[in-house]
């Protein structure tokens, strides 16, 4: 309130005085705005205090009581105030200002007005403006460009630079860092690599400015490697730099976010809001708990905790770490509480199998000021699939337009798809999907298919599964679930024909990883894997344990082997399973009674679901596994799903 305050000010003064400025009251407002400038930017303030103090300068009675009126110096110091605050209202008068003083067509002045509305979201008015200007320069042309790029406009962006370069118009690391902001958001790869190459062919591969918006671009396309090459070979580092290639490897799942997180504090980076931010989906992505711990204590450290969005996403965290109870605790201690800590706190007691819970916050939820949107629904209604509620579900999914007017969308109808499918009503999950408002997309199919495995359907499988293989030939996810289908039904020919299919597509299988937290650093295992120090001590206790298993009853399910292979055989194959590592190497390196967590890639097979029930009950543990799907908790040989999964 107190900046809009000082703007207004401004304003009022500027369109009430009339008195003759004086060269040397000009000159000492100039000195004084750069020396504001100049100051807050060596200080490190916050961009927004560096703001508000810039605006106190232009209100302060030295500049502006005695005499002195705004000119083409003042006003560009007073619109990067407002873009620097996203004052449009405030930055439009100040427009109405600068034409009735008579400097708008000053480049200064036009340039600082282009940067001011692109700053505020307005591309609109930034075009206009500088259609307008009699006279532009390298700096117009990046202010209208990077308005463009920031904004979502990523074509016309792009279009604009080849109307730059098309006019002759010297570009400079400004200009390519818009571009290549542009690229990343369009995920035009292509068009990336060609800015690269223009980058190294001018000398602005050593511009920091330039090599961070090349690794955030690399990133963005998913081209992870190439992205680290970037960074590895930058002379200079800041903090946006390790934070590109750090959010670049969390946004790809990539357990290298979390260790180059902690190469950065040890380079003596401090990391900011974004920085931590972007750390906290791969701590939730691997299950990474303590590491969590610690970038929540750091958001605390340097005063983050507060801010809204921080809340939901360290709700997240902890209920994606498997600990619901802190996540709970979270969520209770943020207030106000807005709709994303609820949809957070929610969908986490539903990821858990806590149908009950579920409801229960929902109720709560609606009993404030916050309506519900759809991705309240999407979780109400995953939560009540999980939980085997049909009836419930049902209700809620009719309550959506009848009492909130919210139109369900495709995936409230993956998640009624699997609710039908789970409760072994495959017909009518396959009416339901034929009555659909709108063509069925591949997560509503492949709901249908994981219920076919479920209850061994295979001439609807083989139906859906068709229809999987249109819509997305390179996910090899439904072909296993095929896969899965014929060979719990002894059809090894049907087996061969899958695997003869995806041969032919060049579709390869998803290798299933699974990792665990010990000490601060995650470990990934895959199916027989041998690459760990502690190998030989993993599968000796994995022998141990099978034997104690057998004695107590256990009895491997072969169904989940897709080979046709020796009974024996088969056996061997689910003893490797990358899941059965894990909980083995927890077991060798946690204390006597401690939970070990598991985070596994994929969706658990049945075989290890039973297993993991035999060891929860004969090493004294609690088990707690998160795969693709929902969390299973392991304690005294039974789990949390109630086997309902």
């Amino acid at each position: 309130m107190k900046k809009m305050l000082l703007i207004v000010r401004l304003i009022h003064i500027t369109n009430s005085r009339k008195s003759t400025i004086s060269m040397t009251r000009a000159t000492t407002w100039q000195t004084e705005s750069q020396s504001c400038m100049s100051a807050e930017l060596s200080k490190g303030d916050s961009a927004e205090s560096y703001y508000a103090d810039l605006l106190q300068v232009c209100a302060d009675k030295k500049a502006l009581v005695e005499d002195v009126e705004p000119d083409n110096f003042t006003f560009p110091c007073v619109l990067k105030a407002c873009g620097g605050l996203s004052y449009l209202k405030q930055g439009q008068a100040v427009h109405v200002c600068i034409i009735r003083s008579g400097v708008e067509s000053n480049l200064f002045v036009g340039n600082a007005l282009v940067a001011m509305y692109a700053k505020c979201g307005s591309v609109e008015d930034t075009c206009q403006v500088f259609d307008k200007m009699p006279e532009r320069d390298v700096v117009s042309w990046n202010s209208l460009i990077a308005g463009c790029a920031q904004n979502g406009q990523w074509d016309q962006a792009l279009k604009l630079h080849v109307q730059m370069e098309e006019g002759g118009m010297e570009q400079d690391s400004v200009t390519i860092a818009s571009v290549l902001t542009a690229c990343a958001g369009l995920s035009a790869r292509r068009q990336g690599k060609e800015v690269h190459a223009y980058t190294l062919r001018r000398g602005f591969e050593w511009d920091i400015l330039v090599g961070n918006a090349l690794i955030a671009m690399y990133a963005k396309c998913r081209d992870i490697d190439t992205a680290q090459n970037v960074f590895d070979k930058m002379a200079k580092r800041d903090v946006i730099s390790w934070t590109a290639v750090i959010g670049g490897y969390a946004q790809n799942g990539n357990a290298k976010a979390l260790k180059l997180f902690c190469e950065m504090q040890l380079a003596d980076i401090k990391p900011n809001l974004v920085t931590l931010i972007s750390v906290l989906p791969a701590c939730s992505d691997l299950g990474a708990l303590q590491q969590g711990k610690e970038v929540h204590g750091s958001l605390i450290r340097n005063g983050f905790h507060a801010d809204v969005f921080v809340a939901s996403a360290l709700i997240d965290m902890y209920a994606k770490c498997g600990n619901i109870k802190d996540a709970y605790n979270m969520f209770e201690i943020f207030s106000p509480k807005d709709l994303a800590s609820w949809n957070a706190v929610i969908a986490g007691y539903g990821m858990h199998g806590h149908g009950e819970d579920v409801l229960a916050l929902f109720s709560r939820m609606k009993q404030t000021d916050i309506q519900p949107d759809h991705i309240t629904f999407v979780a109400v209604l995953s939560a009540c699939s999980h939980a085997g509620m049909l009836d419930v579900g049902w209700l809620h999914f009719r309550s959506m337009n009848q009492d909130y007017c919210i139109t369900p969308r495709m995936e409230h109808y993956a998640c009624m798809v699997d609710l039908l499918g789970r409760a072994g009503k495959l017909d009518e999950a396959y009416e339901f999907i034929q009555k659909m408002p709108f063509k069925p997309d591949a997560d509503v199919w492949g709901a249908l298919l994981g219920a076919c495995r479920i209850h061994g359907n295979i001439e609807l499988g083989e139906l859906v599964a068709e229809q999987l293989y249109e819509l997305k030939p390179e996910k090899s996810g439904y072909y296993v679930l095929m896969s899965n289908i014929y060979a719990a039904a002894g059809k090894w020919d049907g087996v061969a024909k899958v695997r003869e299919i995806m041969k032919d597509k060049g579709v390869v299988k998803t290798p299933g990883y699974s990792w665990i937290e010990i000490e601060n650093e995650v470990h990934s295992f895959l199916a027989w894997d041998k690459a760990h120090p502690q190998s030989e001590e993993i599968y000796t206790t994995l022998e141990s344990l099978a034997g104690q298993m057998k004695d107590a009853g256990y009895v491997p399910d072969k169904n989940f082997v897709l080979h046709d292979v020796e009974e024996e055989e088969k056996e061997n194959i689910l003893y490797g399973h990358s899941e059965k590592l894990a909980i083995a190497f927890g077991l060798i390196n946690t204390g006597p009674g401690s939970p070990i967590r598991i985070t596994k890639n994929i969706r658990i097979c049945g075989d290890c679901h039973n297993a993991i029930k035999f060891i929860s009950n004969i090493a004294g543990r609690e088990i707690i596994l998160r795969d693709i799907n929902r969390f299973h908790h392991f304690k005294d040989g039974m789990c949390s799903c109630e086997d309902y999964w």
